[in-house]
C-alpha cells in the first residue's frame, strides 16, 4: 500500500479518535454542540467522530485538537492509560552511607519530589539543600528520627511532621532502637 498504512491501523485510528474526542469532551464537561462551536466545525461531524465512521481532512482534525486544547497526537494516539502500576522492584532507588532512599514518584515531576527512606539502627543521612526557596515535610513512619536543619533539633516518632526550610543544610538520624521509616515531601521553589 502506498499510504504505509494497513487496513488494520486505519481502523485503530479511528477508533482512537472516537474514543479520545468522546473522553476528552466529556472531561471538559462539554456537549457536542458546544464543542463544535468552539473548534468551529459543524456538530454533525463531531458525532461521527465520536462514532469512529468519520474519515475527517487533516484541517477538521486541527480543528477538533485545538477547540479540546490537546496536540493533533493525542487526538488520534492511542488512549491514556488512567493510571499505570509500577511494581517496588520498578522504583529508583539507591543507598547513602547506610540509609536507603527511594523515589516514590517513577515518572518524575519539576515541582515536588517523593522520597522514602530506610534508617537503621544509629543510621544517619545528610541531606543536600535543595535550590533556594525550596520547603520540605519529613513525616516518620515508624522509629523514632531526629532532625536538625538551619541549626534547630527536632525528635520525630511515628506520626509526627516538621516542615523546614529545604535549602538550608540538614540532616536525619535515627536515634531510636529499632529500624525508622520516614517520607520526604520536598516541593521545589520556582526558579
Amino acid at each position: 500500500m502506498e499510504s504505509g498504512y494497513s487496513i488494520g491501523m486505519t481502523d485503530n485510528v479511528a477508533s482512537n479518535l472516537a474514543r479520545n474526542v468522546r473522553q476528552l469532551r466529556e472531561a471538559r464537561k462539554l456537549t457536542q454542540a458546544q464543542l463544535a462551536t468552539t473548534a468551529g466545525v459543524p456538530r454533525p461531524t463531531l458525532a461521527n467522530l465520536e462514532s469512529g465512521e468519520a474519515n475527517p481532512t487533516l484541517s477538521v482534525l486541527t480543528r477538533v485538537a485545538g477547540g479540546l486544547q490537546v496536540s493533533l497526537e493525542e487526538l488520534v494516539g492511542p488512549p491514556r492509560a488512567t493510571g499505570r502500576f509500577y511494581p517496588a522492584a520498578e522504583l529508583p532507588s539507591r543507598r547513602r552511607g547506610n540509609v536507603t532512599i527511594r523515589k516514590l514518584l517513577p515518572e518524575g515531576h519539576p515541582s515536588f519530589d517523593i522520597e522514602r527512606m530506610e534508617l537503621p539502627v544509629g543510621g544517619r543521612l545528610t541531606g543536600v539543600p535543595h535550590t533556594p526557596g525550596t520547603r520540605e515535610y519529613l513525616t516518620c513512619e515508624a522509629g523514632q528520627i531526629e532532625l536538625v536543619a538551619s541549626g534547630a533539633r527536632w525528635a520525630l516518632a511515628a506520626g509526627d511532621v516538621v516542615v523546614f526550610r529545604g535549602d538550608q543544610p540538614h540532616s536525619y538520624r535515627n536515634c531510636g532502637e529499632v529500624p525508622a521509616i520516614a517520607y520526604s515531601v520536598i516541593a521545589m521553589a520556582r526558579a
